[in-house]
């Protein structure tokens, strides 16, 4: 099981866009309050559309609750990392893999990057950036584990209209 964890997450539209990753790529989602924003449907709603029945969403009070119940390895995208988001080998984990972002503005708090430092990540980019979105680099992280893991659990074909609907279009 992926898991995708926010630290503090600040603005209502990247977690929006971040659930509905998640409930399309099967992974749970974990928010570390206090949040930047009221968790309710109209703040969240046009970004999770009618996926908000295939999510599974857990809230912690803090991040030491949340470390508390985690029971696998956990990884943390920071622009300090020294690996890759694609260099660990998430298919050879066969325990719950999670993945820490942090909050847009500050990131996750150094004291817990320092403590993790040889599970810190970056995702590669043109060195004048400082970041990239939160909701695309949690996509991005995501299906990197899914791809190592060859896509399991996850179809491979169009459901809703059928694998042969483009070829039978006409």
């Amino acid at each position: 099981m992926i898991h995708v964890v926010l630290y503090e997450p600040e603005i209502p539209q990247n977690t929006g866009n971040i659930m509905r990753t998640c409930a399309a790529s099967g992974a749970q989602l974990h928010l570390i309050e206090p949040l930047g924003f009221i968790l309710d449907e109209k703040r969240v709603k046009r970004s999770v559309m009618d996926y908000s029945d295939d999510l599974v969403l857990r809230r912690h009070v803090d991040w030491e609750a949340f470390v508390a119940q985690a029971t696998g390895p956990m990884f943390f995208l920071t622009r300090y990392g020294e690996y890759t988001h694609s260099d660990f080998d998430y298919a050879a984990i066969d325990e719950d893999i999670y993945l820490v972002f942090g909050k847009e503005s500050t990131g996750i708090p150094k004291e817990i990057l320092k403590a993790n430092y040889a599970h810190c990540f970056r995702i590669p980019m043109a060195p004048s950036a400082r970041s990239m979105n939160l909701s695309n680099t949690v996509a991005i992280c995501v299906f990197e584990v899914l791809r190592q893991k060859n896509y399991e659990g996850l179809s491979r074909v169009e459901v809703q209209k059928g694998k042969d609907f483009l070829k039978d279009y006409e």
